[in-house]
């Protein structure tokens, strides 16, 4: 719609041009629960904005998407909607100096996780809803200036089905049938929320008492669907929970500011989490229906931390317009990890944030979207795509880098004076720097320079010289590279380990010097006269972010002692730089697998396994030669099932290997076992084949015409919750069928009848690495219509459909041709769908490459 897309210069004038007083917000949701046969399309929203124009007779906007408008009312005066709504806006002229907005509207439902989202539990009939708005989506619901620096206090009310609870930022009570709720700080539109149905409902309490003799009390609550309830941990989130608000008491010297804590796990979100101050929303898939490992306990706890850094990072200190989106996400992604290991029985989080996060941060920071962590964003669709690896995972590496640099109490110093200075406000790159600066004694400008308004990532060599004898280092110096596209070679602190073997042939680190790295090549002077390594291990400790690269004998040893490594850190480290080099085509596919199969068994770390489970699995049908792939599929799963039966009974790791196995399970004998486990006539000691698991194992079984559509109905009628619909429609839709796909594709690209969840399961189906024939036909029809997909639907699907169907698995010259040529006829597409396709484009252009360096391993 005209409008709807709000660019930054417009929000600059508007914010320069207006002051928000406060919002008083009543809803209207008794329509929730439908009338009969018709599902309800809309809900009453009345909205009334107080606030103030620097010069009175100028023209402005509010921002509301709704199907209707009933009236709008400025000043007193009644404005016909038909002339002053558009659809996204409503025109507001002639301004007083202190105004008042009144607009009724009727807003819609959503079934895509933007705005009001309605969910309809297939178990019991009852009705969800959550709000969701990041970035722009609460003008779904009322009508508001959508931009992050003009603030206001909210007063929320809602009329909701009798015997429904409903929850909003502040506390609230049920009176005369309209539950009204406390009025809010001065928060930012994208972070109001509301949460309303019958949800189940735990409650706890939260005491702190400062040195001062202050005591803060915090109400806790956590919520979810009544179906989840038998398996809710809430004492496990509370306990998290707990921890977290000491610990950032402890570091921040801030009270949290916001009165109660509550957390919902909502259905069908699209996000981990949202930061909603005082009510904290998360996809439900935290609440753990059967056995999960640690790692995903822990990827919890994080995720909890996360949101609660940014109750200051983002809520209590908010950017001024979402080029600064770091300044919220960078630091809670940081903090999330650092108040892990600091504050609760996740001690090694750093390894999997090495490990996992990192991952995520250098892959997006090789994509040709690369961009700064401060970036450039021009408007809300360049804001949508802008949460991304850089954003989040290279941002809190770099700032991992930067407590390094300026000293941990520097840093947390650096950051209680930005909250006391800008508090219920919003700032700017600056107003960090500068208070980094104070706390610091270093200038902080050239940093910034090289760190934040770059991009790209440099990779790190040691060049390692030995004396005559061999016996010990001549000189050890460390390369500093970096792409062409982008050339910078950063100031890195990092930590130079050296490694060799013991007598008992563990392969452990015997020197460790910290230097700083500058240009294209450094020289550490206190490594000459060590012993002769057998590893050099450049960003030990994993200080800076980079992409570690090793000499001959370094990548030699790893060949051999892997596994022999006893620090679980290092080893982390190692894994990763392994996989980057397979990835960028320097080491082959075959030669990965051959690693992971010789020493992911005796791999102690359940998250580190888990990862080299994805990253095995996607060297296979990603970066293999073509040729090579069958014998690859069929080595990983002999692999796997050794270790599966080698594990320990009832463990984690049993666990883990039973789901590598099924991912990569492709032989007659192989899915004859999975459906001999899921039917019970035969077991592996300890293995319990939970509802979970079952539906683990019948994806693969469904894929390779094992388990057809009655079997998955059966299934079903078992499992007959929301994420057993779920399940089943990804495994229905996993099918080898070319009426199975056509219809899976006509229900995402031709239809919007499905909500977020199931587009999103329909598209995890459809992409089978075993079908690739099958939806070789789908690639011309994936570029004829991501255009129109793009125009038609929203921004969320929008994206689901361009990054989920492009045909990655088409991974043949002439699909990067058509991709190129798709992007040369559209130049003028809408630069968000462009990135998105220039992003899948690069990903098919480095499987190209990887293969071609695999095809050459087997060549020799």
């Amino acid at each position: 719609m005209p409008g709807e897309n709000l660019s930054r210069d417009e929000a600059r004038e508007r914010a320069a041009l207006l002051s928000v007083d406060g919002y008083d917000v009543s809803l209207d949701i008794r329509s929730a629960v439908g009338d009969g046969d018709g599902e309800p399309r809309t809900f009453r929203s009345v909205t009334t904005i107080r606030f103030r124009c620097n010069e009175p007779g100028a023209s402005s906007f509010a921002d509301l998407i709704a199907p209707g408008v009933t009236s709008v009312s400025l000043n007193g005066r009644d404005l016909d909607p038909g002339e002053v709504f558009d659809g996204s806006r409503i025109a507001l002229e002639d301004l007083a100096a202190e105004n008042e907005l009144v607009v009724d509207a009727q807003c819609a439902y959503s079934r895509t996780g933007e705005g009001l989202h309605r969910f309809v539990d297939p178990e019991d009939g009852e009705v969800y809803l959550y709000t969701q708005y990041e970035p722009a989506d609460s003008r779904r619901v009322f009508a508001n200036f959508e931009q992050p620096d003009l603030k206001a206090p909210y007063r929320f009310e809602v009329r909701a089905p009798e015997g429904w609870t409903v929850w909003s930022n502040g506390a609230g009570e049920l009176a005369d049938g309209v539950w009204r709720f406390a009025e809010t700080k001065p928060i930012s539109t994208y972070i109001t929320c509301v949460v309303a149905g019958p949800y189940h409902y735990v409650t706890d309490s939260y005491t702190r008492t400062f040195e001062d003799g202050t005591k803060l009390e915090i109400p806790l609550g956590a919520l979810c669907r009544k179906g989840l309830a038998p398996h809710f941990d809430a004492d496990d989130v509370f306990l998290v929970t707990k921890q977290g608000l000491d610990f950032f008491h402890d570091h921040f010297d801030y009270p949290y500011p916001f009165g109660k804590y509550d957390q919902a796990f909502v259905p069908e979100y699209n996000l981990g989490a949202m930061e909603n101050p005082g009510l904290v929303t998360f996809r439900e898939e935290f609440i753990f229906r059967g056995k999960v490992t640690q790692t995903s306990y822990e990827s919890r706890a994080n995720v909890i931390l996360h949101e609660m850094a940014h109750m200051w990072f983002g809520d209590l200190v908010t950017m001024v317009w979402w080029d600064d989106l770091w300044l919220k996400e960078s630091f809670a992604d940081f903090m999330g990890t650092f108040a892990n290991v600091g504050a609760t029985r996740f001690t090694d989080a750093w390894i999997t944030f090495a490990n996992r996060r990192k991952a995520w941060a250098y892959r997006a920071d090789q994509l040709p979207s690369t961009h700064p962590i401060t970036a450039d964003i021009r408007d809300l669709q360049d804001a949508k795509l802008n949460f991304d690896g850089i954003t989040y995972a290279k941002g809190a590496s770099v700032l991992k880098q930067l407590v390094a640099y300026v000293g941990q109490d520097a840093f947390l110093e650096g950051a209680r004076r930005y909250f006391k200075r800008n508090a219920y406000g919003n700032t700017r790159l600056g107003d960090l720097l500068s208070v980094l600066a104070e706390t610091s004694g270093r200038d902080m400008s050239e940093w910034a320079r090289s760190w934040l308004q770059t991009a790209g990532v440099n990779a790190l060599t040691p060049q390692v010289l030995l004396d005559t004898t061999g016996g010990r280092i001549a000189e050890l110096a460390v390369l500093q590279e970096a792409p062409e596209s982008h050339p910078e070679l950063r100031p890195h602190r990092i930590a130079v380990g050296l490694y060799r073997r013991t007598p008992e042939g563990a392969l452990e680190r015997y020197a460790r010097v910290e230097t700083d790295v500058h240009g294209p090549r450094t020289v550490v002077a206190e490594l000459a006269g060590a012993e002769a390594p057998e590893l050099v291990l450049v960003n030990d400790d994993d200080l800076t972010y980079c992409k570690i690269r090793f000499d001959e004998t370094s990548l030699a040893t790893l060949r051999t002692h892997l596994g022999a490594l006893t620090d679980p850190l290092a080893r982390a480290l190692c894994w990763s730089a392994l996989w980057n080099l397979t990835r960028d085509g320097l080491l082959p596919a075959r030669d990965f697998i051959a690693l992971v199969l010789r020493f992911a068994g005796r791999e102690s770390d359940i998250g580190v396994l888990q990862m080299l489970h994805a990253w095995a699995n996607s060297a296979l049908v990603h970066y293999a030669a073509p040729q090579w792939r069958e014998t690859g599929g069929q080595l990983l799963a002999e692999g796997a099932l050794g270790e599966l039966r080698a594990a320990g009974p009832g463990s984690e790791h049993q666990l883990a290997w039973a789901r590598f196995f099924a991912a990569v399970a492709r032989a007659e004998p192989d899915l004859k076992l999975l459906k001999d486990l899921l039917d019970g006539t035969t077991s592996v000691d300890g293995l319990e084949v939970d509802q979970e698991l079952r539906w683990a194992f019948l994806e693969p079984l469904a894929a390779h015409a094992v388990a057809d559509e009655s079997v998955l109905a059966a299934e079903l009628a078992r499992d007959d919750t929301a994420s057993g619909k779920r399940h089943q429609v990804r495994c229905l839709a996993a099918r080898p069928s070319a009426a199975v796909k056509a219809q899976a594709w006509a229900q995402v690209v031709e239809s919007d009848a499905l909500s977020n969840a199931l587009v999103e399961a329909t598209i995890a189906g459809f992409g089978q690495p075993s079908q690739r024939e099958l939806t070789a036909p789908y690639a011309q029809l994936y570029f004829a219509a991501i255009e129109r997909v793009w125009q038609e639907r929203s921004i969320q699907i929008g994206m689901d459909v361009v990054r989920g169907l492009f045909p990655a698995l088409q991974d043949r010259q002439e699909v990067l041709d058509a991709t190129d040529a798709w992007l040369e006829a559209h130049r003028e597409a809408a630069p968000a769908l462009r990135r998105l396709v220039l992003e899948a484009r690069d990903d098919l252009a480095r499987a190209l490459r990887a293969q071609a360096c695999d095809a050459t391993a087997a060549d020799h």
